[in-house]
């Protein structure tokens, strides 16, 4: 699957796929991450933003996530097993485009490479200001969902274990 430029696109999907929207994602999914870790230092494995994104840009999956962390991933799949179908394939095309996001929202302040992890580095308010600001229930919907997401995935384990849940390898 091939994507045009993001600013060739609808303006929705523009919208969506922007690399600053996508890195407010992925600092979104750190700083849920970092805030449900055992250790703090902790910032989240960086493959793991290869799958919170298609994760909460795909509203069929997004709609059906559990509504509290305490749900476990491996639970949630086994009654959710729709929510593979396709992933691997949506998380591949969107490699170019979260890799993108993670060097605007680094170049942006947002987060910071230590290693194999990302650590948040702005103020999680700085991101909903900027949200409140845009008024569209879905960018709103999917900056709560990438908190969630990022907070599940500190309690599921291992970011292997995470990825084999999904259906997909680092």
């Amino acid at each position: 699957m091939t994507m045009s430029p993001w600013r060739d696109q609808p303006v929705e999907q523009a919208r969506l796929f922007n690399p600053a929207f996508l890195g407010a994602l992925v600092f979104c999914a750190v700083r849920g991450y970092e805030r449900e870790s055992k250790d703090e230092r902790q910032g989240l494995p960086y493959a793991l933003a290869f799958l919170a994104v298609p994760v909460v840009l795909h509203k069929t999956t997004r709609d059906a996530l559990p509504k509290t962390i305490a749900t476990s991933l491996a639970a949630w799949i086994s009654v959710n097993a729709y929510a593979q179908v396709g992933f691997a394939e949506r998380a591949s095309a969107m490699v170019p485009m979260v890799k993108d996001s993670v060097a605007t929202a680094c170049h942006g302040g947002l987060i910071d490479i230590q290693g194999p992890r990302l650590h948040g580095m702005a103020k999680l308010r700085t991101v909903e200001r900027f949200v409140t600001s845009i008024k569209s229930p879905e960018v709103v919907d999917c900056v709560k969902k990438a908190i969630f997401v990022g907070r599940w995935f500190a309690g599921s384990g291992d970011y292997r274990t995470v990825m084999a849940l999904w259906g997909v390898r680092p």
